[in-house]
Order: structure tokens, then C-alpha cells, then sequence
């Protein structure tokens, strides 16, 4: 049995200014920085040996593992992929949230974020998940199955889609899974693939 954690990054600056921010570049903030020791700590503490890590080509994911595995002490194969990469928002990236709810309405901008078919100007959370999903079952659980305890830090939508492959949810049930920055999500899984236990 071997573990699969999953870790959203901290806060990045247009976090803070309520942005979306989707494929833009944009670093860590010092809370962001904060929250990826958090996370650090938390796995620190939890004893997991990570074999492997994975993340995306964006610095906000990229900076955040370099902490965590500086909180851990640890030096291991860090791989980089597109695949990993946040949902493109297209023409929404940069644009303030709540202002984008102004002239849009609430409903729109709640379905633009949430729902896996309807695309908010660029990928949908379906056009999402056909390249983590992937990459996921061809890298990252090819590692686990052979035993290895892998580290993925990417984003709030790469990583709901790849929850809701691991967890079989709905595109309806999707829609309410929200991942929070510098949590933790720790799997357990056998040889098979199959997830035994999972915790937060």
C-alpha cells in the first residue's frame, strides 16, 4: 500500500485580489507561503516517506512544493507537466471575480467556475480533466501502484478533477468539492489502484 497526497498551492496574488487566474503566472503571497509550510508541517508530522513529486509548470504550484519538501528535509525527483496545469479561463483571466458576477450574474459565473460541461470562455472542468486524467493514470499511478508514495502539488481544478476520478463523483456532485489551498488530501491505495482510506 502506498499513499497519494494531493496539495493545492498557497495563496498566489491574484488569489488575494480575487482574480481569476487560470494559466497566468503569478507567484506565491506571503500567506501563500505560509499555508505551503503549513502543508509541509502537516506531512512532517504525518511521517510519510515521499518517493516522487509532481506538479505543474505554473510558480505558484511550483513554489509551494519547494517549500514543502524544504519543511521535510528532503530531496527526491520533482517532476514538472502541462498536464497538471490550472483550467485555461480564457478570456476571464485577470478579470475580478465579483465584478465578473456583476455583469454576468451570480448563476453564470457559480456554473463558469463549478459545473464540468460549461466552459467559462476557455476549458471547462471536462476539457480539464481529458489531460490530468491521463497523465495521472499513465505517471502518477504507475508510481503508486508500484509502491510508491507520491507528492502532487497543483491547483484547486486540476485537482477536482482528478478527486473526482479518484472518487467516481458526478459532474453534479462535482460541483460542490471545493479543494482548499495547503490541505493535505492523503490516500491510501493497494497495488490495484483501489483507494482505501483517504483523509484531510
Amino acid at each position: 500500500m502506498a499513499k497519494l497526497v494531493l496539495v493545492r498551492h498557497g495563496q498566489s496574488l491574484w488569489n488575494l485580489q480575487n482574480r481569476f487566474t487560470g494559466w497566468t503566472d503569478v507567484p506565491l503571497t506571503e500567506k501563500g507561503r505560509e499555508e505551503a509550510k503549513f502543508a509541509g508541517e502537516v506531512l512532517k508530522y504525518s511521517g510519510i516517506a515521499f518517493d516522487v513529486a509532481y506538479t505543474s509548470v505554473l510558480i505558484r504550484a511550483i513554489e509551494t512544493l519547494e517549500i514543502i519538501l524544504q519543511v521535510l528535509d528532503t530531496e527526491i525527483p520533482v517532476i514538472r507537466d502541462a498536464a497538471l496545469n490550472e483550467r485555461f479561463y480564457g478570456d476571464l483571466q485577470g478579470l475580478n471575480k465579483d465584478r465578473t458576477r456583476e455583469i454576468y450574474g451570480k448563476e453564470i459565473v457559480h456554473l463558469w467556475r463549478r459545473s464540468y460541461h460549461i466552459p467559462p470562455h476557455g476549458e471547462s472542468l471536462e476539457d480539464t480533466a481529458n489531460r490530468t486524467v491521463p497523465f495521472l493514470k499513465r505517471a502518477i499511478l504507475q508510481d503508486v501502484t508500484d509502491g510508491r508514495n507520491v507528492l502532487v502539488v497543483a491547483h484547486g481544478n486540476s485537482l477536482r478533477s482528478i478527486v473526482m476520478y479518484l472518487e467516481k463523483y458526478s459532474p453534479e456532485e462535482i460541483m460542490n468539492v471545493e479543494i482548499p489551498t495547503g490541505i493535505p488530501y492523503v490516500y491510501d491505495i493497494d497495488r490495484n489502484g483501489k483507494i482505501l482510506s483517504k483523509r484531510f
